[in-house]
């Protein structure tokens, strides 16, 4: 099992009150994951506060472009992938998107991982387009494969109903071949994608049955399309953690943090289909030996990564500190 830290590129007011991380913070978390045993990254993608977030805070959160902070982060880490969790697919020009991730490729020698996805809130892709008629699946789906063809391609085109370019010549490519893509999402449409164009799924907030269940659904449906889904396929999985010496003092902890206001939040988007009811069996909630019990669980169904992890905690001293307690009792154990 790997394991991968979520970083505040765009949690604020989110998954973490305002203030929680400045940008040297930010950098500092990634660079505490790396020295705790943490293998990945992940850093998630918002333009605009959403009307909830405004409603809740009275100062707005910082929102840091994923791209911008990997590139310094990967100047001061060694080892640790670079990954988005995910990358908005309709904010982005796919064009402009492959030139970020492969240069993030070539800064970092190929520990570049991009997560994409519809994205959770609507309305932001909204209020940067106004009027803009948009079906964001649709978009997704052509989106991945105009990418597939920047990164591969001498010379690549694409002709689509939402996506369109001519004749681009997108060098360099990227060092890894392929670079992967992750399709994120818990929805139908994105276990498709998964199936038939991504090199692994990101999910988000499942039990260890739903993972099972989902990953099945993927490897049946990449059968249908002539694709056999080897060991390199990622399963990464996004759950939150809170940990504590007794499984009551560890809910305790996670139902007054901003992540179960955050989780509700996504109840008619992201979480529709499953709810809210159940999110002690779909995150890591109890005491250290709960918690791998529950990750062994995780792996024999097919998870290959606990990723984007992120801490029930109020700052970033006390993340940094949970975080170390994570490593060494759960990941070196």
């Amino acid at each position: 099992m790997r394991y991968g830290l979520g970083v505040p590129t765009g949690t604020e007011g989110l998954m973490y009150a305002v203030p929680y991380a400045d940008i040297d913070q930010a950098v500092e978390l990634a660079v505490k994951a790396e020295e705790h045993g943490f293998e990945s990254v992940w850093g998630n993608d918002h333009i605009t506060t959403q009307k909830y977030v405004r409603d809740s805070f009275a100062a707005p959160p910082r929102y840091y472009d994923p791209f911008a902070y990997f590139s310094y982060v990967a100047a001061v880490t060694r080892n640790v992938r670079l990954a988005t969790a995910i990358m908005v697919l309709p904010f982005r020009n796919p064009v402009v998107a492959a030139k970020q991730v492969a240069t993030l490729d070539h800064l970092s020698h190929g520990r570049a991982v991009l997560g994409v996805g519809i994205g959770a809130y609507r309305e932001e892709f909204q209020a940067m387009a106004p009027g803009v008629p948009l079906h964001r699946g649709e978009h997704a789906e052509e989106a991945i494969a105009g990418l597939r063809a920047l990164f591969t391609e001498r010379r690549a085109s694409y002709e689509g109903k939402w996506v369109r370019f001519d004749d681009v010549e997108s060098y360099p490519k990227p060092v890894q071949d392929p670079l992967p893509i992750l399709s994120g999402g818990n929805s139908p449409g994105s276990r498709s994608r998964a199936a038939r164009l991504a090199d692994g799924w990101l999910p988000a907030c499942l039990s260890p049955a739903e993972a099972a269940a989902g990953l099945s659904r993927i490897k049946t449906e990449a059968e249908e399309h002539g694709r056999t889904l080897g060991d390199r396929f990622e399963v990464a999985l996004q759950v939150c953690v809170s940990v504590a010496p007794t499984r009551e003092q560890a809910w305790r902890r996670f139902e007054s943090s901003q992540l179960f206001h955050h989780l509700v939040s996504l109840s008619q988007t992201t979480l529709k289909d499953q709810g809210v009811d159940d999110l002690m069996s779909r995150n890591l909630i109890g005491t250290p030996q709960d918690i791998k019990e529950q990750i062994s669980q995780y792996e024999a169904a097919g998870v290959n990564t606990m990723a984007a992890l992120l801490f029930a905690a109020d700052s970033v001293d006390e993340t940094i500190d949970m975080m170390a307690r994570f490593g060494q009792e759960v990941i070196t154990r």
